[in-house]
């Protein structure tokens, strides 16, 4: 056990910001959200690149679809999917492509069989349920669990990177502290 004494304490512990809360003397177990592991695998192509831009198809129930990156060597990675899994694990399984072609074939019919090679993984932490409704991350203050200086951040995935300023803003306003 570490006693820590602060006036603010931000837990932004990602997959386990949940994990953080629940050793946190005061803090109400009903407060504190399950987080779930979305896996997002990515396939990498073995063939020569066609493309000049990223592409981005339309959103899936809990993840943005399999959209099509380049890296700064513009090589083509495709991903991420989305895979519910209960433990954190990295690896991507090789026979996990064939679900890929599918969506990729949506925008780029002519990929060809055998193409896709496994790359690599990263997971996002929701607070949906697999089969629940649409949930975006939560910022909870004093008002949610009593604790004064005490903010968490719980959920926060990709789009949260992008928005990490905005985020970081509302945070501090959460804790009380005008910038």
């Amino acid at each position: 056990t570490t006693d820590i004494i602060a006036q603010y304490v931000f837990n932004c512990a990602g997959l386990s910001a949940s994990a953080v809360a629940a050793c946190m003397d005061g803090m109400p177990d009903a407060c504190i959200p399950t987080i779930r592991y979305a896996k997002g695998n990515y396939y990498g192509y073995s063939g020569r690149n066609p493309f000049s831009r990223l592409i981005y198809p339309v959103p899936e129930p809990a993840g943005l679809g399999v959209h099509l990156t380049l890296d700064l060597n513009r090589q083509i990675r495709f991903g991420p999917d989305v895979e519910w899994i209960d433990t954190v694990d990295y690896t991507v399984a090789p026979g996990r492509a064939r679900q890929f072609y599918g969506s990729i074939r949506r925008y780029w019919p002519g990929l060809p069989d055998g193409a896709l090679r496994p790359d690599y993984a990263g997971i996002r932490p929701k607070i949906q349920a697999p089969a629940g409704t649409e949930t975006d991350f939560l910022i909870q203050g004093i008002e949610t669990h009593g604790i004064p200086g005490l903010v968490h951040l719980y959920g926060i995935e990709s789009p949260g990177l992008t928005a990490s300023l905005a985020i970081a803003e509302h945070a501090l306003a959460v804790a009380g502290i005008r910038p």
